[in-house]
């Protein structure tokens, strides 16, 4: 059982012996953080945070030319969120207008402001030319909207565009995003297109970005997309004299939901495999060598946060056990959405052995409504704490309020002390919009 303790943040911790035996996390004891804050809650760990960009910055040290870190802002936003970004110099990448604002509240430079976004809106790409030290154009349909402004005089940041490779890597398929059939990106022809017109309008082209798909393991369909990008730019560059000062390979590196997911995939072969490839590819053909940035998000951020359950209800049907938790899908739709497979460890007594399976239900009424199932698990019994690992990435952020729920309160917790960053919702805020009949 005592295992699943690799899933959980860096300062994870058995205190006490016996009966008395609690998990904490940066030096709080999570039994005193549920009754002082309720539950569900969510945790993020200031130190798994940390080392977590340390090893980052660890693997592109070997980059031979400019590097970049952009926070995946998709993965988790808030405002300290964005504050612990800007205070490692990261890129934060943003899609849409309100996620940019959440960027400026948190007084995030500018020129580190990357704009995402499939189909901006007129208000999306307002706040991005307005806020943004760079816009990923997705399409030609937006490349000629910001001709048009630039024609207008308004003056733009940096642009990169987004190619569309034709290699996914493997995860599942709603997390695919490089296929040829893909709504993101262009195609090598249409990429080739907007490089032209960007020329005629001079407009400050300056880098390529390239996804791939997110939450995968293997590094190696990166090589076959970094080929075919790396091919299209000789071609560009023969044709238009144009070449990348930027490329982003994108992001999407894995965690370790599960106990059989471990050891934690390694960010150093990660970011090697794309800094040897590059280097090499470039050579090759020629080519200058770019800056490289890497977008990270679930691989800074899963693993520093916790979700904190209490059982309300042990229900045992023919073939099941179930404990039945205060929060479900609507604070992680990801079991529901992906299949995504996590773990657990009950708070107080962490490593008593498994007396059997377990399905880890939510409250809400849907049959799929399942966070975990056919997990070895103790004896629990209502009233007890559960904390799932591996929560820092794409709960909240998904959060819904499905069923009238509303969403946990979510605390920072850094050297033995604890800080609210987000409070739980209230009745008030969710009726806040409604308006009644005339």
């Amino acid at each position: 059982m005592l295992t699943r303790l690799d899933l959980f943040p860096i300062t994870a911790r058995i205190v006490g012996d016996g009966a008395s035996a609690r998990l904490q996390i940066g030096g709080c004891d999570l039994t005193d953080l549920a009754a002082q804050f309720g539950t569900p809650l969510y945790l993020y760990d200031r130190a798994t945070l940390d080392t977590a960009v340390a090893a980052y910055e660890g693997a592109l040290s070997a980059y031979p030319g400019p590097t970049g870190i952009t926070y995946a802002g998709k993965a988790g936003m808030n405002l300290a969120l964005a504050q612990w970004a800007a205070s490692h110099a990261l890129w934060l990448d943003c899609t849409g207008q309100g996620e940019i604002a959440v960027a400026r509240a948190a007084g995030v430079d500018r020129a580190q402001i990357l704009v995402h976004g499939v189909n901006k809106s007129p208000e999306d790409l307002a706040a991005a030319v307005d806020a943004a030290g760079v816009i990923v154009v997705d399409n030609l349909d937006e490349l000629q909207r910001l001709i048009a402004l630039a024609d207008d005089g308004v003056a733009l940041p940096q642009l990169w565009l987004r190619l569309r490779p034709g290699v996914a890597v493997e995860t599942h398929a709603y997390r695919q995003t490089g296929q040829s059939d893909s709504k993101f990106g262009l195609s090598s022809d249409e990429f080739l297109a907007g490089i032209r017109l960007g020329q005629a309008h001079d407009l400050p082209l300056t880098g390529l970005h390239f996804h791939q798909g997110s939450h995968f393991h293997d590094p190696a369909p990166i090589g076959p997309a970094l080929d075919a990008v790396l091919d299209l730019l000789a071609v560009v560059r023969s044709e238009t004299g144009w070449t990348a000062q930027h490329l982003s390979p994108g992001g999407g590196w894995g965690v370790a939901y599960h106990e059989d997911d471990l050891p934690q995939p390694s960010v150093a072969d990660y970011v090697g495999f794309i800094s040897n490839g590059l280097q090499g590819g470039c050579a090759k053909r020629n080519l200058p060598l770019p800056a490289l940035h890497v977008e990270p998000g679930r691989s800074l951020v899963a693993r520093a946060g916790v979700a904190l359950y209490r059982v309300g209800a042990v229900k045992r049907t023919p073939n099941r056990r179930w404990l039945l938790l205060d929060g479900g899908m609507s604070d992680n739709i990801r079991p529901a959405l992906y299949g995504a497979r996590y773990s657990a460890l009950p708070v107080v007594q962490p490593g008593r052995s498994a007396s059997g399976s377990a399905w880890l239900g939510g409250p809400y009424c849907e049959s799929g409504d399942v966070l975990i199932q056919d997990l070895p698990m103790a004896d629990v019994t209502p009233g007890e704490l559960v904390a799932v690992p591996a929560s820092g990435a794409y709960h909240i952020a998904m959060s819904s309020n499905y069923n009238g729920s509303l969403r946990p309160a979510v605390l920072w917790l850094d050297q033995g002390e604890a800080h609210l960053i987000q409070r739980r919702e209230t009745v008030a805020d969710l009726m806040r919009r409604d308006l009644p009949l005339p």
